[in-house]
């Protein structure tokens, strides 16, 4: 293939996972519109023998819960790793177009942090449950690839001196994959926001509406801790990388360019969460407004600085 064909194929593939994500956000869209989870009593008739007669005992088992809209869900899923695949051919072909790795620039980073948050969420949906949070990981991962395919594009070009390293490939890698996992509990926290308000409001022990269609608080909390507490260990190993990076390109190992400020700023607010976590006062709904923050200071570290502030890593481009 030509570069002009690899460049269509590239942009091709890349359309072609938006609109099945497109797809995907619809049936993940019906699956929560399909109805309420409803809890159902189960009676359960127990023999005793006794004095020649028999007594029958009624017990109630617990609350058996229906799920309407599981089909559409799993149409969801299924078009959630179409796209995948699809988006990961675009990102392939585009590295291969540029004959280096396809993240020199701010829409290439756009496109394949995008694959990095559809990869965290579809490989932890293989040993969980997580259809009910497809639609909070397909709408922002959408609208990630609308900014770069419209606002961020640009053609392939080579790399500056800088950049032309195999750190390259290691701190940016774990860069996208800190992305994917930091996006991912941003949804779950701000989701265990959600559902704990409707608990308090409430006061039931069974949910209804729309929110009964995700886990407890309690347990989108967990979730939330336990993918920080993945990624939280890889962004330290992604800023090290950055600064070992640094003082091969420039000499020095931290400047504090505002690059690495904000970097150092996002580290500080997940070791913050982490430890909130681990104290029983910052527990609950505030340790999650804290992983909303560092999820934020991350955007502002992409997306600020590389856009509107001078800095070295400004060689990004957009």
């Amino acid at each position: 293939m030509t570069s002009v064909e690899l460049a269509e194929a590239s942009n091709a593939a890349v359309y072609a996972s938006m609109i099945t994500l497109t797809l995907a956000m619809i049936a993940f869209a019906a699956s929560f519109a399909s109805g309420r989870r409803r809890p159902a009593t189960v009676g359960a008739h127990v023999a005793a023998e006794g004095q020649g007669s028999t007594a029958v005992l009624t017990r109630t088992d617990p609350p058996v819960v229906e799920q309407p809209g599981r089909r559409a869900a799993n149409v969801g899923m299924s078009l959630t790793w179409l796209a995948f695949g699809l988006l990961l051919v675009g990102v392939v072909l585009r590295g291969v177009w540029a004959g280096r790795v396809p993240w020199g620039n701010m829409y290439e980073f756009s496109i394949t942090a995008a694959l990095g948050v559809l990869g965290v969420f579809l490989g932890m949906s293989l040993r969980r449950d997580l259809r009910w949070l497809g639609l909070f990981v397909v709408i922002p991962t959408l609208l990630w690839l609308g900014l770069a395919v419209t606002v961020l594009y640009t053609e392939a070009a080579q790399l500056v001196p800088a950049l032309k390293s195999y750190w390259l490939v290691i701190h940016v890698s774990a860069a996208i994959i800190c992305f994917g996992a930091f996006t991912f509990a941003a949804a779950t926290a701000a989701l265990a926001l959600v559902r704990g308000r409707v608990e308090r409001r409430q006061r039931a022990a069974v949910v209804t509406g729309w929110a009964s269609h995700l886990p407890s608080s309690e347990r989108l909390e967990r979730l939330t801790q336990t993918v920080i507490a993945f990624s939280f260990p890889l962004w330290t190993f992604a800023i090290v990388a950055g600064a070992i990076w640094a003082e091969n390109a420039w000499g020095r190992y931290w400047g504090w360019d505002p690059k690495e400020t904000w970097a150092f700023i996002t580290w500080v607010i997940f070791a913050a969460y982490l430890h909130a976590r681990s104290t029983a006062g910052w527990r609950g709904s505030r340790a999650s407004w804290i992983a909303i923050a560092g999820w934020v200071a991350f955007l502002i570290n992409y997306f600020g600085v590389n856009i509107f502030v001078n800095s070295l890593h400004s060689y990004a481009g957009v």
